[in-house]
């Protein structure tokens, strides 16, 4: 089968065939019954490369890859802030230079802020400490950067990314998925009998920009300096803090507002009830969920069990009929799937009387979308009364993102659990 791109140069060359003048009616026909054929190819070579992306859970970048390995290189943070506070000591030419660029993938206008691609945060760094014969503790930390292992640092600590969720990058304007709602009706005949006649449905799942940010202070000492390391720790300290907040949503966000529309809100999704006031979990409950997405045939892809910290210390403790604890393997709580923790799953649920109750959800992740349009915005003040009787900077930081559930059959949740 050839390759989409050779599908594509193909239709392409047949376009331009089709516009010479006084082409015989033989030709045309065959070009038109090509160009159709070329049509469906690429169609299902599209569908291919969408489904290999979403059962891998892997990022969907967009853009200029150039440039994407351009700015992953080179762009600073630190000197994009030095830039922006007027701080000396940095050649901020590169960081200026791209602003023009970065900008019109933003699709935005300069509002004074820094824009910072989102390249920046791809990339791992691996920290080794030695302690020198005789010393009293380590003094010696070097950095190796790999940037043949890059990897999304922003989103990597977000549980729902390393469960599977399938991420879109360098987003530009609304992004709407379509998907199909309903198949052809088929069915077995007699000789000489009509097929009834059927329309597939379809439907689409959006995404629309969204707006997160958080403000930090960081000190006038610590923009001055080029140490690598120094450009570690802010990065590190943005990501976190807005990794955090984007995780909180695509678990449970409220859809209200601003705010994106979580898996636990989102309409649909499988439920399983423990009690009028809640109840504790048990491998039974786990089995029940796993089937609440398993009966509607959802796909197997990227598995898996996220719940509270409170909820995988009680499950810890559930023993059998001999009292022995029955572990998390195969036939025990989790039923040998892949579970994770965080307290960025809801853990002040209320249900009747119950209070305190934890949320579990399973699902197959790789139906979780998430989507980023391109740079992240810093505004970086030097001016602001608190930082600046310090000498220090506040810096606020805005990302752009939101989170949709591809197909509302691959997830299901318990909302009532006591732990």
């Amino acid at each position: 089968m050839l390759k989409k791109a050779d599908l594509i140069a193909r239709r392409a060359a047949i376009a331009e065939e089709l516009a010479t003048p006084d082409l015989a009616d033989e030709r045309v026909d065959a070009l038109n019954t090509e160009y159709r054929g070329l049509a469906r190819q690429i169609e299902r070579a599209e569908i291919v490369e969408d489904n290999e992306r979403r059962e891998a859970g892997t990022t969907i970048h967009g853009g200029d890859e150039k440039l994407s390995t351009e700015l992953h290189k080179r762009f600073s943070l630190v000197r994009a802030m030095a830039m922006q506070a007027n701080i000396g000591g940095h050649d901020f030419g590169f960081e200026r230079e791209v602003q023009p660029e970065l900008l019109k993938r933003a699709g935005k206008v300069s509002d004074g802020g820094v824009l910072v691609p989102s390249e920046i945060f791809l990339e791992r760094r691996t920290l080794t400490t030695t302690t020198p014969s005789g010393a009293v503790g380590g003094n010696l930390i070097a950095t190796e950067l790999h940037g043949e292992m890059m990897f999304d640092r922003l989103r990597s600590a977000m549980k729902v990314q390393s469960l599977g969720a399938t991420v879109l990058s360098n987003l530009v304007g609304n992004i709407d998925i379509p998907g199909l709602k309903d198949s052809v009706t088929g069915g077995w005949v007699a000789e000489d009998t009509a097929l009834t006649g059927s329309t597939p449905g379809f439907r689409k799942v959006s995404l629309t920009p969204k707006h997160v940010g958080g403000l930090t202070e960081l000190s006038r000492n610590m923009l001055m300096q080029t140490s690598v390391d120094v450009e570690n720790l802010v990065r590190n300290d943005f990501a976190q803090v807005l990794a955090g907040l984007i995780d909180k949503a695509a678990i449970n966000g409220s859809g209200s507002g601003a705010e994106p529309t979580g898996i636990l809100n989102t309409s649909g999704i499988g439920s399983l009830a423990m009690g009028t006031n809640g109840a504790a979990w048990t491998a039974d409950a786990s089995r029940d969920l796993i089937g609440k997405v398993d009966i509607p045939d959802a796909p197997n892809t990227s598995r898996g069990f996220l719940t509270t910290n409170k909820v995988k210390v009680s499950a810890s403790k559930i023993k059998d009929a001999q009292g022995n604890y029955i572990g998390f393997g195969e036939a025990g709580v989790w039923a040998g799937e892949r579970a994770e923790f965080s307290s960025n799953v809801p853990s002040n649920l209320t249900k009747g009387s119950g209070t305190g109750l934890s949320a579990v959800l399973y699902g197959n992740w790789a139906d979780l979308l998430i989507g980023y349009w391109s740079a992240f915005d810093f505004l970086v003040n030097p001016y602001e009364s608190t930082a600046y009787a310090k000498g220090n900077v506040s810096v606020r930081a805005m990302a752009t993102c939101d989170v949709a559930v591809r197909y509302v059959e691959s997830f299901a949740a318990s909302k009532d659990v006591v732990a």
